[in-house]
C-alpha cells in the first residue's frame, strides 16, 4: 500500500526514496564583472587550459548565486553585489561530463582601486585580466564564448536568457 500525506512519516520516507533515485545535475555559477572602462574580468584556471569567467561549481544544496559569490571571495578576495542572472544555459553531456546547468550572474562594475589590486587568492587561478568584450570572446573556449556573448547582450535588460549549449535558437 502506498503511503499518503495523512501519514507524514511514511509519506516523507516515500518521497525520500523517490528523491534518492532522481538524476542529479552539475551546476556552475559564473559572474560577469566589469571595470569602469567596460572591460570584462577573465581568470586563468590552473586546473584546465585557457581562460574562463570567474566563478565555479555549486556545492550540494547551495544556491547558485551563493556559490558565485563564494567563488569570487575564495579565488579573488572579491566581494560584489550580484545583480541577478543574465544567463541560464543547459550544457549537454560532453567528454567525461554529464549534463550541466550553467548560470552567469551580473557582478556589476568594480572601481579602479579594486582593478589595480585584484590578484588570484588561491591555487586554482594563475592570472586575472580585464579585457574588451571582443578580446574576451577570442580568449574563451567556444562554449563559454557563446555564453559570455549572450550574458553581455543581456546586461541592463533585466531579463535573463535561457540557452541550450550556449545557443538561444534551441527548439523548445
Amino acid at each position: 500500500m502506498r503511503p499518503t500525506p495523512a501519514d507524514p512519516a511514511a509519506w516523507n520516507a516515500h518521497l525520500a526514496e523517490g528523491n534518492a533515485t532522481q538524476a542529479r545535475k552539475r551546476v556552475a555559477a559564473d559572474v560577469l564583472v566589469r571595470d569602469g572602462a567596460g572591460s570584462f574580468l577573465l581568470v586563468r584556471p590552473t586546473y584546465k587550459p585557457g581562460w574562463d569567467l570567474p566563478g565555479g561549481m555549486v556545492e550540494a544544496n547551495e544556491p547558485p548565486q551563493v556559490a558565485a559569490a563564494r567563488e569570487l571571495r575564495e579565488e579573488l578576495g572579491l566581494t560584489v553585489r550580484l545583480r541577478g542572472p543574465l544567463v541560464v544555459d543547459w550544457v549537454p553531456p560532453h567528454g567525461p561530463w554529464d549534463d550541466q546547468l550553467a548560470f552567469v550572474f551580473d557582478g556589476g562594475v568594480v572601481g579602479p582601486g579594486t582593478v589595480a589590486t585584484l590578484r588570484p587568492q588561491d591555487e586554482e587561478l594563475s592570472e586575472v585580466r580585464f579585457v574588451a568584450a571582443g578580446t574576451a570572446v577570442s580568449m574563451l573556449g567556444e562554449r563559454m564564448a557563446r555564453r559570455f556573448s549572450a550574458a553581455v547582450a543581456r546586461l541592463g535588460s533585466g531579463h535573463p536568457v535561457y540557452l541550450h549549449d550556449g545557443r538561444a535558437d534551441w527548439a523548445g
